[in-house]
């Protein structure tokens, strides 16, 4: 790794970090992309799952393949290994890595959905150093993200969740397999207290007396992945019901900022939000 570090101290932003290329490669192929400069870290010792007790720690080169096959993930972040089934089709998920997902920095980045709801940092290297940033600062916008030129995604570190976190995932696409999200979410919570059923209204059932360590989370519908703030706000701290669930799916959608594209109109992402969300939270109460 150390020789990474040290051809792009030299080469600054004429160097471009290839893993698996799925993202790369594809804008060379287009001649959307002619790097002077790739730098190669598949053989730099990055592919790797830890268990450090409260958290996992992915190198920035492990393959998705990998950590779907992790009996770690598995048991210890089955919302992450949830959502990179729907990550592209059994080639791409061999070769497609969890730190280039990141890095490219797209709107509907798969991996990004689990790993800001449950709260994921990045670790960033450089010869001059190593930093932390929590994922959530990560990015700034299509391609865009805080790591510099010299600087080299080597590590996830998500946090392990209690395991009575309750939590809820889902991809639309144009196709059921293999394609990019039109929207795809993830909801995660804390519930306390038993199931009220008609406990707070006679006429309206309360699923959960409070919620805590609340986060909506989706892709696709702005400028960068986004955590849905105000909707997350409205279900922390919160009984939840079926008219919060109206209210939490309703203040999503519109926190989004969607634009038209060859996948779907603003217009149908901004509804479908409102719909995936309003549908996660009612298959976690189901």
């Amino acid at each position: 790794m150390q020789e990474a570090l040290d051809l792009l101290a030299k080469y600054g932003a004429k160097a471009h970090v290839l893993a698996g290329g799925t993202d790369i490669m594809v804008k060379v192929n287009r001649r959307q992309l002619a790097p002077e400069v790739l730098v190669y870290i598949g053989e730099c010792g990055l592919n790797y799952i830890k268990d450090l007790g409260d958290k996992v720690v992915i190198g920035g080169a492990t393959p998705f393949a990998e950590i779907l096959r992790s009996d770690v993930v598995k048991q210890k972040l089955p919302l992450l290994a949830e959502a990179v089934k729907h990550i592209g089709t059994p080639a791409i998920r061999n070769a497609g890595t969890i730190g280039g997902n990141l890095v490219t920095a797209s709107p509907a980045a798969d991996s990004s959905v689990p790993l800001l709801a449950l709260g994921a940092s990045v670790k960033l290297a450089s010869k001059s150093g190593e930093r932390v940033v929590p994922l959530e600062e990560f990015f700034r916008g299509p391609g865009e993200t805080v790591r510099k030129p010299d600087e080299l995604l080597v590590e996830v570190i998500v946090p392990v969740p209690d395991k009575d976190l309750k939590f809820a995932y889902h991809k639309i696409g144009r196709r059921k397999a293999g394609t990019l999200s039109v929207v795809a979410g993830a909801v995660v919570f804390k519930a306390e207290g038993a199931p009220r059923g008609t406990a707070l209204a006679r006429d309206q059932a309360c699923y959960f007396e409070k919620c805590t360590q609340a986060r909506v989370v989706l892709n696709a519908v702005a400028p960068t992945p986004l955590v849905a703030k105000r909707a997350s706000a409205l279900l922390e701290g919160s009984a939840l019901d079926a008219e919060l669930i109206a209210k939490i799916a309703k203040t999503a959608a519109e926190e989004t900022s969607p634009i038209d594209d060859v996948r779907a109109s603003a217009w149908y992402r901004r509804q479908a939000s409102e719909g995936l969300v309003k549908s996660l939270l009612e298959r976690i109460v189901a």
